[in-house]
């Protein structure tokens, strides 16, 4: 109502840059290993500070960024600009998991998709 892009969609951003960071490496948020085991990258935390508003039709750029790389997770930084005026700054941690039809479980990052990442 009053113009500006609603706080929630700083996170649809955040997840849009993501996956499109992650295709331009040759990577997915759900992918398959060897064998044709199924990995996927579920968030477990994200966040955002917002430091102006963007408004309605406002196009902006995003910088996404490799902040961390752990063993079995990675941090995601998000800068927004408008311009060259920063309009906020987000964070995604994600887990890598391998998924069965019945379980869920934390894994090590696999090395083909770890080195594509660092």
């Amino acid at each position: 109502m009053a113009g500006m892009v609603h706080f929630a969609n700083f996170f649809r951003y955040m997840e849009a840059a993501e996956v499109e960071f992650l295709n331009s490496l040759g990577l997915s948020v759900a992918m398959r290993g060897e064998g044709g085991q199924r990995y996927g990258l579920p968030r477990v935390s994200a966040a955002c500070d917002y430091q102006s508003p963007a408004r309605f039709e406002d196009v902006l750029d995003v910088v996404v960024t490799v902040k961390s790389l752990g063993r079995t997770s990675i941090t995601y930084g998000f800068e927004f600009f408008k311009g060259d005026r920063p309009v906020a700054q987000g964070r995604i941690t994600a887990v890598c998991c391998r998924i069965t039809p019945d379980h869920i479980e934390s894994v090590e990052i696999p090395e083909g998709i770890r080195k594509k990442l660092a």
